[in-house]
């Protein structure tokens, strides 16, 4: 399963390259160094060949680790990997984006990325703390333009320090604004989509302009304490149950019948190599439209610490 997954289950970006339709997720702030790098290696074993990471997870050094022995020990080769990295918000001044990539590259042990992502357009106040709050809990702010932004980026590409480049958590406005200026336009974005939030209006405004969308949280939030407990959705089990498959496997083959590409986080071997599992069935438009019906427009990730920044994403409609 994990090799017909690798040769065939990829989307085409605008730019003639393919990105893989799984990846493994690597926001996982609470585990230990040891813990990403034997997940990240877990991983690349079942067939991953797509690696999800961003300056904030603070994990890519371990990330890095992990590649480097992969390497090594032959299971995989730098060029058969696809590696998204994410410019945080407090580098976003154009004189900080390349050496905020260049500090990523070496933290992963690599020359170049796949796709490097601007993670939110609001920019926080550089230098200091990477989340710096206010005496209210707010995010202290930067202005700088996310336009001037994505030109240093631009910039970064042509030096051939990443393939491509992107957006992640941008609404309709913002990504029609940038691509009004932008002389390269993004290839891709990454929106919190799954069956809690489908997030339809702007998945599908995203594509209508040419952008593949990458969805991250695919499995809601399925850790203790939270609000709301996707994969023990019953219409999900229901689901799950009549195709031989867990839950999860349910959740991220919706996305995939979506024609979106998803990065489901996890530090369990085990789980890893089951989220590969799910190009050997399909769910049918009955199937799609109850796992709809479970639609709350609910947001595990909205950044509310700088709701009052104006550049937040989620004042706008979609």
């Amino acid at each position: 399963m994990a090799k017909k997954y690798i040769e065939t289950e990829r989307i085409r970006l605008s730019s003639g390259r393919q990105i893989p339709v799984l990846g493994l997720g690597t926001c996982a702030p609470l585990q230990s160094e040891e813990e990403i790098i034997e997940a990240v290696k877990s991983a690349l074993r079942s067939g991953y060949r797509h690696i999800d990471c961003a300056a904030i997870y603070r994990n890519e050094r371990a990330v890095g680790h992990a590649l480097k022995e992969a390497f090594v020990m032959g299971i995989v080769k730098r060029e058969d990997l696809f590696i998204t990295s994410k410019l945080w918000n407090t580098c976003h001044k154009p004189e900080l984006v390349l050496p905020s990539l260049k500090k990523t590259l070496d933290d992963l042990g690599l020359e170049y990325l796949d796709l490097y992502l601007m993670h939110w357009p609001m920019a926080y106040k550089e230098g200091g703390e990477m989340n710096p709050l206010d005496e209210n809990g707010k995010a202290i702010s930067s202005d700088v333009d996310y336009i001037d932004t994505w030109q240093a980026m631009e910039d970064c590409r042509d030096m051939g320090k990443t393939r491509d480049i992107g957006l992640s958590s941008f609404n309709s406005q913002q990504i029609q604004r940038l691509l009004d200026s932008a002389r390269i336009p993004p290839v891709a974005i990454q929106l919190e989509v799954n069956c809690y939030n489908t997030n339809k209006k702007l998945v599908e405004f995203a594509k209508s302009k040419g952008l593949v969308v990458v969805a991250f949280s695919p499995l809601g939030t399925p850790s203790k304490g939270a609000e709301f407990q996707l994969l023990q959705e019953p219409v999900i089990q229901e689901i799950a149950d009549s195709h031989k498959k867990t839950p999860a496997q349910v959740a991220i083959r919706y996305l995939i019948q979506q024609g979106l590409a998803t990065v489901p986080k996890s530090v369990t071997a085990r789980r890893i190599a089951e989220n590969t599992e799910v190009f050997d069935f399909k769910l049918t438009d009955e199937e799609i439209s109850k796992l709809e019906t479970l639609n709350r427009n609910y947001k595990v990730y909205s950044e509310k610490i700088a709701v009052n920044h104006k550049y937040y994403p989620f004042n706008a409609d979609f």
